[in-house]
């Protein structure tokens, strides 16, 4: 078990204010991996200040000087990229392959974009040939809160913190209590790269906390929050009082509509792709849309898939998938179980319980739900784990109002052969982000959502915008 207790703040690791100990818990084992403190409103005034005090010289360092601590920060990151999987796995249950993958390495990838966007970015520019005396400016928009979630500790850090740095924005960075392990890691990085004392703070909290502490707080001019819906909105009430910029990215009901003359592996794929990370994803294809002519084969193929995705402890290397973050996590996961089976869902794979072998543990069998209508708890709702619910439709038009009828708008997916088809299915899709025929988005693209799914985007330019300000000055002459 690791002593974690300290906070970085002012560029050091100091004492909280007053001793509230935390039990980390390794979800494989329900065993305490590491104790941290949860700090209060002094420890988050205390980082607030020094990013404060930091804010005037580091919002005037060139560009350049900030590529150059970014490069670093990148270099040291690569190297200890083997310390930050290993954190990852134990703090939240990733398994080590995927640790190693994509998790560790979405946080590398981020940071390489992000100084990819940088270098581009003209943070001085004319208004145009009609007024050449008009200049814009883009400047840093301050003193920033961000708080990150624990599904995808080092996705999230890094989108926020790296974009932060790269606007020239002073920080305090609130990880989730429950998977802080990683975010200290991150800190030791920021340390070792030389990043200016006070220009980023890292406090250990929960929501309630540290941070209503800092989404309220009167010296921060934004807030950029990853997490559930809920938290989302209590945060924008408590920064609504004093008018900061509040940058949400939320939760996810992604819907995947599978076309009859989608490719041979489109079901497949897509049940892959919901039983990632134990389906601890926002942006997971959650919802599996079937025409119905395919429909009895494409649930029997995604039960097959699901009776062939193993389940096992994070520190064993494989392709399996590994337990569910919490206790609570884990309950509220059977709760959903047990109510979609009571609104009449037809269990095809999975259900209630742990899987066989694997009674100690936040362990999820993985599940397919068929039969299913969009009105059901299971279809509205974010489960936030190994769970898939297949819904049959009959037209396009069928498919797209399933699919928008949602309160949420992140992630969908399109599967056909008829590109004409998916363009005009993406464009009418309400969501932030549409995924055809199992591409991928490339590095740097702007990753948000509409409706209750958030505001704002990170990720590449967009990320950058996001931390910026932007000023218009006439008689420019220079």
């Amino acid at each position: 078990m690791s002593d974690k207790r300290l906070f970085y703040i002012d560029g050091r690791w100091t004492a909280p204010t007053q001793s509230n100990d935390f039990e980390v818990i390794d979800p494989s084992t329900e065993e305490v991996c590491a104790v941290i403190s949860l700090g209060g409103e002094a420890d988050a005034n205390a980082a607030v200040a020094a990013a404060r005090g930091a804010f005037d010289q580091w919002s005037q360092t060139s560009k350049e000087e900030r590529l150059a601590l970014l490069e670093k920060l990148q270099d040291i990151y690569n190297e200890r990229s083997e310390e930050m999987a290993a954190a990852i796995s134990v703090e939240m249950g990733a398994p080590i392959a995927l640790a190693r993958t994509a998790q560790c390495g979405s946080g590398s990838g981020h940071i390489k974009s992000l100084i990819r966007a940088l270098k581009g970015y003209e943070f001085d520019k004319p208004l145009g040939a009609h007024a050449p005396d008009n200049r814009i400016l883009h400047e840093a928009i301050g003193v920033c809160a961000l708080i990150t979630p624990w599904n995808w500790p080092m996705n999230q850090v890094t989108l926020k913190v790296v974009a932060a740095l790269a606007a020239g924005c002073t920080m305090v960075l609130k990880p989730s209590e429950i998977a802080p392990l990683s975010s200290m890691l991150f800190a030791e990085m920021i340390d070792q790269a030389g990043f200016p004392a006070g220009v980023f703070n890292l406090v250990n909290g929960d929501g309630a906390g540290v941070g209503s502490a800092l989404t309220g707080h009167p010296e921060v001019d934004m807030v950029s929050f990853t997490g559930s819906t809920r938290a989302g909105i209590a945060i924008s009430k408590n920064a609504a009082d004093t008018v900061k910029r509040v940058a949400l990215e939320l939760g996810g009901k992604g819907a995947n509509i599978v076309f009859a003359d989608a490719d041979d592996k489109a079901v497949m794929r897509g049940v892959r792709h919901c039983f990632n990370n134990s389906g601890q994803s926002c942006n997971a294809p959650t919802r599996m849309l079937v025409e119905r002519s395919i429909y009895d084969q494409a649930v029997a193929t995604a039960a097959e898939i699901a009776s062939q995705t193993t389940v096992d402890r994070a520190a064993i290397d494989g392709r399996h998938i590994g337990p569910v973050v919490s206790q609570l996590q884990y309950d509220k996961i059977q709760a959903l179980i047990e109510k979609g089976i009571a609104e009449g869902g037809r269990v095809v794979a999975g259900g209630p319980g742990k899987p066989e072998g694997l009674e100690k543990g936040y362990f999820v069998k993985p599940t397919v739900f068929a039969d299913i209508n969009n009105q059901m708890s299971i279809a509205r709702e974010e489960i936030f784990g190994p769970v898939l619910t297949i819904i049959p439709f009959d037209t396009e038009e069928e498919a797209i109002a399933i699919a928008n009828d949602t309160p949420y708008g992140l992630t969908d997916y399109v599967q056909t052969q008829d590109s004409e088809k998916a363009a005009r299915v993406a464009r009418r899709l309400r969501a932030g982000m549409v995924q055809i025929n199992g591409t991928s988005l490339g590095a740097g693209s702007p990753f948000g959502g509409y409706k209750q799914s958030g505001n704002g985007r990170e990720g590449g330019v967009w990320g950058l915008e996001d931390f910026l300000e932007v000023k218009a000055v006439s008689g420019w002459n220079v």
